[in-house]
């Protein structure tokens, strides 16, 4: 049987080689025909701690590596986006 691949965004990457991914997916609700938006969070194995929260990755389904990871990280689709500057124009006085 192949491998599940999916596509999500790094929520939280402070767990020593592993990461949380989130993948989204939109679905049709069955009776109001709304595209309505579905989550869900995977813990991925990332080796040499390499990517951080707010990058887009992809994972690929694996043996069990623990209790909640049977996921490793495949490669990084985009990277995270800069942190915004804090403007300080609190007032001048």
């Amino acid at each position: 049987m192949p491998k599940r691949i999916l596509t999500g965004t790094v929520v939280s990457d402070k767990n020593d080689k592993t990461i949380v991914v989130k993948v989204e997916r939109k679905v049709k609700h069955p009776l109001y025909g709304k595209i309505i938006r579905r989550s869900k969070k995977y813990h991925a194995h990332d080796e040499a701690n390499e990517f951080k929260a707010g990058e887009t990755v992809r994972i690929e389904e694996t043996r069990p590596i623990s209790k909640n990871k049977t996921w490793k990280v495949l490669e990084r689709e985009t990277a995270a986006a800069p942190a915004k500057a804090k403007t300080e124009d609190a007032g001048a006085e």
